[in-house]
């Protein structure tokens, strides 16, 4: 009775809502939350303390070793717009651009584009023709037409974020519209992949900015993650490889395991990837890893992943059977271990020296190099993993594992 009073009190304490409009599950655990938030809230009053002495003055934020560090501890919500769009190289591409995204909105558009923000239409077209097993995107080329009205799919990014609501007063569904569809038409070669929607929308909510939200997307869709959200998925394919490969050299034993079961990277990492932890993590971890995605570039995302996997290596190797895998890869990102966001970013960051299997062992030439390599081993611009696979999975197969890893 007494934890069960405790944790009715913690309930009681504990907003429902948490700062970013989320409502908490059902199965939350308030009692664990509010004593991980107890001693962060002292860290995190630490840290505001910190960057507001760097930030002092009101000018932009350079990159250097010292914004580095800073910004590998976290970065407080205040001030988390002016650091990403500082460090990302967003600010300056809207301050050489005054106007711009304005212009977007109000030139000509693309009917079909709309019809791809609004409903989500066209699913899987680019990656049955590419090969690919995991039916998670948009496409949608541009083709000039009149505009047309929101939000139909709108509705369905964040259920459980009462600023997306309708009813929400302001609502970001119309926000969050326009800044797809700015982008859309902004880059043309991209236009709107599925996925993108909760990207932007996190980007608003951490800005409050419809521009700034639009400048960051195009820092990590344009700058940062080449190739993952264009109509080929070049750079999110190869990187799904190169985790494959670097889970082979460093978790060698998860790798084999994976291979017995004839499990495929691309069909646990794609969503992890495609979304940069979106609705796979915690909201506030996910910001602390997009904190250092922004500053560092796409190492990080193999580095959460790997120290995902190396924290629950002994649990992975439990598994028996292609359904225990894949409930292991769902509980691995849920918990404890991933709520305490800053200790989460601590094990990504701090391991026993000389651990080569440690995510805080990969440098940029590493995951560099090994790109180049599973780029090279492409035939006539397909992967030769997705040829392997034709033979060594059914198409039967592959839906099983994803209705596995994703339900519903």
């Amino acid at each position: 009775m007494a934890a069960a009073g405790r944790a009715q009190a913690a309930r009681d304490r504990v907003p429902r809502i948490d700062p970013y409009g989320f409502e908490r599950p059902e199965d939350f655990d308030y009692a664990a939350y509010e004593e991980f938030f107890s001693t962060y809230l002292v860290i995190l009053t630490r840290r505001a303390i910190k960057w507001s002495k760097l930030l002092k003055g009101g000018g932009g934020v350079q990159r250097s070793m010292t914004v580095k560090r800073y910004i590998r501890k976290g970065v407080p919500l205040e001030h988390r717009a002016r650091v990403w769009m500082g460090v990302s190289g967003a600010q300056a591409q809207m301050d050489r651009n005054p106007g711009y995204y304005q212009r977007l909105l109000q030139g000509e558009r693309s009917a079909s584009l709309e019809e791809a923000i609004r409903t989500g239409s066209h699913k899987c077209r680019v990656l049955r023709k590419t090969g690919s097993l995991c039916p998670l995107y948009t496409r949608s080329p541009p083709a000039l037409a009149p505009p047309s009205a929101p939000c139909l799919y709108m509705s369905r990014t964040f259920p459980d974020n009462v600023r997306f609501r309708k009813d929400a007063e302001p609502c970001l569904q119309g926000p969050l519209y326009n800044v797809l569809l700015a982008y859309g038409c902004h880059n043309h070669g991209v236009g709107y992949c599925q996925g993108m929607n909760f990207i932007a929308g996190y980007l608003i909510l951490v800005t409050k900015s419809e521009e700034e939200a639009f400048w960051l997307l195009d820092a990590l869709v344009g700058r940062i993650l080449p190739d993952y959200y264009s109509p080929s998925m070049l750079g999110l394919k190869t990187d799904q490889e190169v985790l494959g490969e670097l889970v082979r050299l460093k978790l060698p034993a998860v790798a084999a395991l994976m291979d017995g079961h004839g499990v495929l990277w691309t069909l646990v990492a794609s969503r992890w990837f495609i979304c940069l932890f979106v609705d796979v993590l915690p909201v506030e971890t996910v910001l602390r890893v997009w904190d250092c995605l922004f500053s560092e570039g796409s190492k990080i995302l193999f580095r959460v992943a790997l120290t995902l996997l190396k924290h629950h290596q002994a649990s992975i190797l439990e598994a028996t059977s292609v359904p225990d895998l894949c409930e292991k890869f769902k509980e691995i990102t849920q918990g404890r271990f991933v709520t305490e966001c800053h200790s989460f970013m601590q094990e990504m960051e701090a391991g026993p020296p000389g651990d080569a299997a440690h995510p805080r062992s990969l440098q940029r030439h590493s995951s560099c190099s090994m790109d180049v390599t599973c780029k090279a081993t492409r035939v006539d611009g397909e992967p030769v993993w997705s040829r392997h696979t034709a033979g060594f999975h059914s198409a039967l197969r592959g839906r099983e594992i994803r209705h596995l890893l994703h339900p519903g």
